[in-house]
């Protein structure tokens, strides 16, 4: 279990913070997206949940606490089948359900999409998309 937490203030946090944080926090749960406060020395101290992990989390002794001062963007894509495999690339991702080739831009829009009869294998390029069916070979450049 991860919580990775940016801090709402201008201030250096001491080493070992994490620790009094998770202590602050134990108990609680908390979700990928959420502001949390903690009380320290009556100053209400706020933080922007980077990335629970899972989403929802509740805090406890296995939780390990991380500081960014950079944000993190999370998206989760749903599909009505099982995906197969992910094919990373230079323009997106490929993604495979069963005899179906789907193409995703980086922000995760569908880009292309056809089902191929005999598929028998995906392999990318930097910026092309190879797909074997049959006694066939079809490039993609999306």
């Amino acid at each position: 279990m991860r919580l990775v937490l940016k801090p709402l203030f201008d201030s250096e946090l001491p080493a070992g913070f994490e620790e009094i944080l998770k202590a602050k926090l134990a108990g609680r749960e908390v979700k990928t997206g959420d502001t949390v406060e903690i009380d320290l020395l009556g100053k209400p101290l706020p933080f922007k949940v980077l990335l629970a992990e899972p989403s929802p989390l509740k805090v406890g002794r296995g939780t390990r606490v991380e500081f960014s001062l950079g944000e993190v963007s999370e998206v989760t894509l749903e599909f009505e089948r099982d995906v197969d495999r992910v094919l990373p690339f230079g323009n997106g991702i490929v993604v495979v359900l069963g005899d179906e080739v789907l193409i995703l831009n980086l922000m995760g829009q569908k880009v292309y999409s056809r089902r191929f009869e005999k598929l028998k294998e995906v392999k990318v390029t930097e910026n092309k998309v190879v797909v074997v069916h049959g006694n066939k070979i079809t490039l993609i450049e999306p």
